[in-house]
């Protein structure tokens, strides 16, 4: 675990101002690199946050007569630079997470399947590793992704059942009824179009419990589309 893991982000900072006023006023600087440790994951963990707002305005943006939202040229960088922090502190979870975002921007806003799928891998891995099922579960959904662009639907179900599964186990079932879709058209593209429809109306079920409209939006979608 990185230096300061443990603590807030207000204990990093307070505890930076206090070290500053010991190696100033007292001479004592033995503490200096384990406070600048601590500010360089509060800067990992404030960059991918900021990465995760941009991330959530190109997913909510309205396409503009019919063309897809423009992405914001600030959101890469802010996951690279989350990513090149926590390499240096240590912080494989944090890796995991940050890797996981940088495929998500090439395979999801920037359509490109080949640059993201080794940012994806590593991430499932490192998240496997580290127990981390929510990244865990959201690598698995879009290698899933991959697979089925790829026409692996065999391989496309898997990924995301195991996911789904993982969803399950830490509580995130919107995230499942998420997969279902996905789940939906897999079936539907291996003709199982029963299984399909039993599926979004399952997803619908979960997702409409939960209040997670902007789901029960792409469910809709999904069942014009079957």
């Amino acid at each position: 675990m990185a230096a300061g893991a443990a603590m807030s982000i207000d204990d990093r900072i307070e505890r930076a101002r206090d070290v500053y006023a010991r190696a100033v006023f007292g001479g004592d600087t033995t503490a200096l690199t384990d406070a600048e440790q601590g500010l360089a994951a509060v800067e990992a963990d404030t960059a991918l946050a900021r990465g995760l707002i941009l991330h959530a305005r190109f997913q909510s943006a309205s396409a503009d007569a019919g063309s897809p939202p423009a992405e914001d040229p600030a959101e890469l960088p802010l996951f690279e630079r989350a990513l090149e922090l926590y390499q240096a502190l240590g912080d494989r979870r944090g890796e995991g997470e940050a890797l996981f975002w940088i495929g998500c921007v090439h395979q999801f806003i920037r359509r490109d399947h080949e640059t993201a799928m080794p940012y994806l891998e590593r991430s499932c891995l490192l998240a496997a590793q580290n127990g981390d099922k929510p990244t865990w579960s959201e690598a698995l959904r879009h290698l899933g992704i991959a697979a089925h662009a790829a026409g692996r639907l065999d391989e496309a179900r898997e990924r995301l059942e195991e996911s789904s599964r993982l969803r399950r186990e830490v509580g995130a079932l919107p995230g499942v009824a998420s997969n279902m879709i996905g789940l939906a058209y897999i079936a539907a593209a291996q003709d199982r179009r029963a299984d399909a429809r039993a599926t979004l109306d399952e997803a619908h079920a979960i997702a409409s419990a939960h209040g997670a409209h902007a789901i029960v939006g792409h469910i809709e979608q999904a069942r014009a589309r079957i």
